[in-house]
């Protein structure tokens, strides 16, 4: 089964469900939130650089999604989580003895409703509202993803169940894109796993010249921005391809992984 859907006008959080994929569950716990984590803040201190092992796939056996799309959702999520562990560790370009070493699993993706989103956009240009975009109900896409920061020793240091539906209320626009909420949802989630890891006595660091994230593309595209501005302000709808968010490509001797 995919994300359940809970049946609030203006929050759609989901269960965050164990997948199995985290080498511990410890301090976790088995409640239905949306969002759980667990961190030592004495070991997560003393890590001072890591390494970020792309995400795997961990999706249910009956998922609708193209590779092409799950690809797209992979490169997203890698990229937000590296932007945001990069803001408060040293980001090494491989593994190291001596390093801490970061692991995700995208658990669930669930589709971007096409009909609900294109009558949302209409809604949306006849009753404008701004800075919110208002969706139909239970046709909202989502992202659930587990993520943990291990010690040199392998040792779990923190980790994140993290699961979100885009609100019927809320800042994610509807997108025609089978994965264009999953696609919004990754900044919010790279922002959960940049706080989950890092304690409060870790300050937030200036992005690294050269920046070790670059791979993904500039953090900041002002061109990009403001096109997909134009683009969701004449239509309603959030393009992936405009806004820059998701791998362009698969490459066929690449296909995403499902294991580790």
């Amino acid at each position: 089964m995919g994300l359940l859907a809970l049946g609030g006008a203006a929050c759609q959080s989901t269960p965050a469900a164990h997948s199995g994929f985290l080498s511990s569950y410890d301090g976790l716990g088995v409640e239905a939130v949306a969002a759980k984590e667990r961190r030592d803040d004495r070991a997560s201190d003393a890590i001072e650089a890591v390494f970020i092992h792309p995400s795997v796939l961990r999706l249910p056996t009956d998922t609708p999604l193209t590779e092409a799309d799950q690809a797209r959702v992979r490169y997203e999520v890698d990229r937000q989580i590296c932007y945001e562990v990069s803001e408060r560790f040293t980001i090494l370009p491989e593994v190291s003895p001596t390093a801490g070493t970061v692991r995700t699993a995208i658990v669930d993706i669930h589709p971007t409703n096409r009909a609900g989103s294109a009558a949302s956009a209409v809604a949306g240009f006849f009753i404008p509202a701004p800075l919110v975009s208002f969706r139909v109900p239970m046709t909202t896409g989502g992202l659930a993803v587990e993520s943990e920061l291990l010690a040199p020793d392998g040792a779990q240091v923190a980790a994140l169940t993290w699961a979100r539906r885009a609100e019927v209320v809320g800042r994610v626009d509807p997108s025609l894109s089978p994965v264009g909420d999953a696609l919004q949802l990754a900044e919010p989630l790279g922002d959960a796993v940049g706080d989950a890891f890092s304690s409060k006595a870790r300050a937030v660091r200036p992005i690294p010249d050269p920046d070790p994230c670059a791979r993904f593309g500039d953090r900041t595209n002002v061109g990009r921005m403001v096109a997909s501005g134009i683009v969701g302000f004449g239509t309603g709808l959030y393009v992936p391809s405009v806004a820059g968010a998701g791998a362009p490509e698969i490459a066929p001797e690449t296909p995403p992984s499902r294991a580790d």
